[in-house]
């Protein structure tokens, strides 16, 4: 029969003995498990703490002359487990800079150890067979856990196997999306030039200066000319289509008032009905006042598309189309009829491409079934909704609500006004790109960076925002709308007070050598990775002035941790062993920052302000405390009211460190004085 192993936390507190190792300050830097049962003493937890109260001095002179030589029974009194004060015999002695220390508890009732031994022995029989108990039933739950986990495995080898077909699916799927397109937008515009020959041969037939056509002839050609229209209209719906699902459609927005936009549209739609027609086009007068800032030639395609199709399926009545404002910033289009009307299961299918509704009237006027599908998807490029309300014999309702202001324009709006407030925080990169998610996209990839975007959209924008502030780097897109910014780069290259300004080329259009030898110093064929990205302008980007920061410590260890938490940022750092030699080194270094130690071997924190605050070159300076001392509370007024801030070294992190030096650099007005010399140096 196997016995349970006589370790318990009654046991281990009969033990005599604890282990710590300190470094010469006193700071705890190991202790043993028993350490931590009786004392909870903890790594970075001061020795001195652990001390009963009134006591602290004598483990100040213990480690005092144990950093010198071995020191034999020197007794502590400890607050055992941080509430009960015991005696304690320590033995220490120094070893590569540290003290090792080891304490023998002094017994106070060796009878009542005894009993507890036994009664500690009891407890462990029984948890013994208690234990014995429970590792029958965890037996027995393995077992169960190893026939589940099986099936389990089974399970998941028939998903991963679903899974592969339906990715290869998937990717089949995609690339005949992708030929589609291709193929589509290929073949519409092969189709084009016959059709402009076929429609201009025929319309030269029917000029009777060209010839009198007998009346079968004039039928004939007449009935040419009306396929090739309806041809011609098919394949501009196609390309409109594929460039939608392509991407490749691209807005424009403009400014402008709805009801001149309404007499534009009134007037390109009433040759569609003749004089002596039925059916009569409606336009009741629009809001007026009413701008909006979107692009007015895809909306005015959406709304003729509409008005073609209810003029098409209204034999007799009336085509309305009117202009409303609507909730939240919004603005609605309707196009009424009286006509046919669509049944209800055909309102959302309606918008697929080569639907449409059987009926004798829609077998009269065949259409492509490809406008209200173009319909909506431009629609839904201007951010906006399409939708139908309809019975059959009851005519339709055909509905454009759109946001009055293009959500693009409101979010490039906003990305400019953030780039006329300079952050002193964030060096600044000019981005110049016609394209607004694109910009969108390049400010997503920095705003958590150490870089803000300065975005332009032409190249006299750019030549003027150079003028403004000296970017740390430029990206450029060399393909613009309307121009080229070749010259720009040329440009900036060539003069002596940008030349050294690093400029990447991410466009299009593979022009790499081109790029290069105006002076380039990266070339990139979009689209760009966020990562691919920011590692180049860390590597190549000016940052401006680094902050220099000097750190006065007589204690290696934190001077160390210090220099690890700020490592990897944008601070050259300067450290000092005392008060004496951080106050030369302040004078000479001329440091942005300090980073005091309150307690120094040579002098006191109020001593180094003291000495700083005296001198010209040094009493601006602002000051970081640094302590693991408890302040009495006239030291903590007095340097709360000569220092920036107050941190205990045992609860500093990189976040809290960083935080408070751009807070005190925000404060001494640093970052303002960075943003001036480099808009000089531009």
């Amino acid at each position: 029969m196997t016995t349970a192993p006589l370790a318990s936390p009654q046991l281990n507190a009969l033990s005599r003995e604890v282990a710590l190792v300190c470094d010469s300050a006193g700071t705890i830097l190991w202790a043993d498990e028993r350490a931590e049962h009786i004392l909870s003493a903890q790594p970075g937890q001061k020795l001195r703490t652990l001390a009963a109260q009134g006591t602290e001095e004598k483990v100040d002179r213990l480690l005092l002359q144990a950093r010198d030589e071995r020191v034999e029974n020197w007794e502590l009194i400890l607050c055992r487990a941080g509430l009960k004060p015991t005696t304690f015999a320590f033995y220490a002695q120094p070893r590569d800079g540290q003290l090792m220390l080891v304490g023998s508890l002094v017994p106070e009732d060796y009878g009542a150890a005894l009993a507890q031994v036994s009664s500690t022995l009891s407890e462990l029989a029984a948890l013994h067979r208690e234990t014995e108990r429970q590792q029958r039933e965890l037996t027995r739950r393995a077992d169960e856990l190893q026939r589940l986990n099986r099936e389990l495995e089974e399970s998941n080898r028939g998903v991963r196997s679903l899974h592969a077909a339906l990715d290869e699916k998937a990717e089949n799927l995609q690339r005949a999306s992708e030929v589609k397109s291709r193929v589509v937008a290929n073949v519409s515009h092969e189709f084009r030039t016959p059709l402009h020959s076929i429609l201009g041969l025929s319309k030269v037939l029917l000029n009777p200066l060209n010839g009198q056509l007998s009346s079968e002839q004039e039928k004939q050609v007449q009935f040419i000319r009306t396929s090739a229209e309806a041809l011609y209209e098919l394949v501009n719906d196609l390309l409109d289509l594929s460039k939608v699902e392509a991407g490749k459609a691209v807005l424009r927005h403009t400014r402008f008032e709805a009801d001149e936009f309404m007499r534009g549209l009134r007037g390109m739609m009433r040759p569609l009905l003749a004089p002596e027609s039925p059916v009569e086009l409606v336009f009741p007068d629009s809001p007026s006042g009413l701008k909006l800032e979107t692009d007015e030639a895809k909306l005015s395609q959406v709304l003729r598309n509409l008005i073609s199709n209810a003029v098409k399926f209204t034999e007799q009545g009336s085509v309305t189309v009117s202009v409303t404002e609507g909730p939240r910033d919004t603005v609605s289009f309707a196009v009424k009829d009286t006509g046919i009307g669509i049944p209800p299961e055909y309102h959302e299918r309606i918008f697929e491409e080569f639907i449409q509704v059987e009926t004798p009237l829609q077998r009269k006027v065949k259409g492509t079934g490809l406008g209200l599908t173009l319909a909506r998807r431009l629609t839904e490029m201007l951010g906006g909704t399409l939708t139908v309300q309809s019975a059959m014999g009851q005519g339709a309702t055909f509905t454009v609500t759109i946001p009055r202001v293009h959500p693009e324009v409101k979010e490039m709006a906003g990305l400019t006004e953030r780039a006329q407030q300079l952050d002193p925080q964030r060096a600044p990169v000019l981005v110049l790109e016609d394209d607004r998610q694109t910009l969108f996209l390049y400010e997503k990839y920095l705003e958590r960076s150490g870089f803000q975007v300065l975005p332009v959209r032409s190249v006299d924008e750019a030549r003027r925002t150079v003028q403004r502030v000296r970017p740390a780097a430029m990206v450029l897109d060399v393909m613009l709308e309307g121009e080229t910014s070749w010259s720009f780069l040329a440009e900036m290259k060539m003069k002596e007070e940008t030349r050294d300004i690093p400029i990447l080329v991410v466009t299009v259009t593979d022009r790499e050598q081109k790029a290069r030898a105006l002076g380039a110093d990266e070339f990139w064929l979009k689209p760009v990775e966020a990562t691919q990205l920011l590692r180049k302008l860390g590597e190549l980007a000016h940052r401006g002035p680094v902050e220099r920061i000097l750190i006065i410590d007589d204690d290696e260890v934190h001077r160390y941790l210090l220099k690890q938490l700020l490592k990897d940022t944008p601070y050259a750092l300067f450290e000092a062993e005392g008060g004496r030699d951080g106050i030369r080194l302040a004078r000479e270094k001329a440091p942005h920052l300090i980073f005091l130690d309150f307690l120094l071997r040579d002098m006191t924190a109020f001593d180094v302000l003291d000495e700083l605050k005296a001198d010209p070159r040094t009493r601006d300076v602002p000051v970081i405390i640094q302590t693991s001392h408890e302040l009495k509370e006239d030291e903590r007024t007095r340097l709360a009211r000569e220092t920036t801030a107050i941190l205990a070294k045992h609860t500093l992190s990189r976040e809290v460190a960083i935080t408070r030096i751009r807070d005190a650099l925000s404060k001494a007005g640093l970052g303002a004085r960075v943003e001036e010399r480099e808009v000089r140096r531009g």
